[in-house]
């Protein structure tokens, strides 16, 4: 079953229309878009970007592929203010997408395991951050108790939820990982997927790996078939490779640090011998 996944489109329409476009064309039967979905929430409204550009689009593909329109797997990113999941809602509601946050999803031949939540950032929007697998903070970042979130949560669960916890309970909700898609914001850590330029301790210029140490722990455990993250759009740029394997797991960067819309192509049966297209 062939299928493509994207992340990090930032709210940007002419990707969004390209991404459209290459769906039109190639008809996969599932897309797969990992987080950072909405424009920047300082700067525009992303219910407004909902409601006149993204459900628009997404409205009109469905009337004109109809049978052959694609399962669209979504999940927010670090960037995706919370007080929109009701609009995502909406959207599946009116069979536009499959909202895979926080939630496994059965189909035919496969799941689909989604979760949008990253380890603290030096960002200030904390909806979709959580500590890692302790309560420890990484140096220049803002804790997940601190920071804005749109949507307010008890602060016992700022302060002592993890990403491991939440991806152990998620874990019980799957039948069978060898036929598990796993939709991740962030990258598991030490991976092609997961590097950014940053400063050392001493101020010097070095590649630094600020991925998930749970991701990666889940990922080693359970081997699921295929991982899609986004979240660090330059990694490709530093590792030189969008793909990286956890054992038998084939896990993919769809993140683009350029202009382009990148979109991974892939076969469910074979994710091996997935390739990559900037348009």
């Amino acid at each position: 079953m062939n299928a493509i996944c994207v992340s990090d489109i930032h709210g940007n329409d002419v990707k969004y229309r390209k991404l459209c476009s290459y769906i039109k064309e190639n008809l996969p039967k599932a897309v797969f878009i990992a987080g950072d979905v909405l424009p920047n929430y300082y700067i525009t409204d992303p219910k407004e970007f909902i409601d006149d550009t993204l459900k628009p689009l997404l409205s009109e593909l469905k009337d004109e592929l109809g049978e052959n329109f694609p399962s669209i797997f979504l999940i927010t990113g670090n960037d995706d203010a919370a007080v929109c999941c009701e609009h995502f809602s909406y959207l599946e509601l009116k069979g536009l997408i499959c909202f895979a946050n926080k939630t496994v999803i059965s189909k035919p031949c496969y799941n689909v395991l989604g979760y949008p939540y990253v380890p603290p950032t030096p960002f200030l929007l904390k909806d979709w951050e959580k500590y890692d697998v302790s309560r420890y903070l990484p140096r220049d970042t803002v804790s997940p108790e601190d920071g804005i979130r749109t949507i307010e949560v008890p602060a016992n669960i700022k302060k002592y939820t993890t990403i491991k916890d939440d991806l152990e309970e998620l874990s019980g909700e799957v039948a069978d990982f060898s036929k598990t898609i796993c939709l991740f914001h962030s990258p598991p850590v030490e991976t092609n997927l997961d590097k950014i330029y940053g400063n050392g301790i001493n101020g010097d210029k070095e590649i630094l790996s600020i991925g998930s140490y749970a991701i990666r722990k889940f990922i080693e455990k359970y081997q699921p078939l295929v991982t899609i993250h986004g979240h660090i759009h330059e990694s490709t740029d530093i590792s030189g490779n969008w793909q990286d394997r956890l054992g038998r797991t084939v896990c993919f960067n769809a993140a683009n640090s350029g202009s382009e819309l990148g979109i991974i192509e892939f076969d469910i049966a074979a994710p091996g011998d997935a390739h990559r297209i900037l348009i």
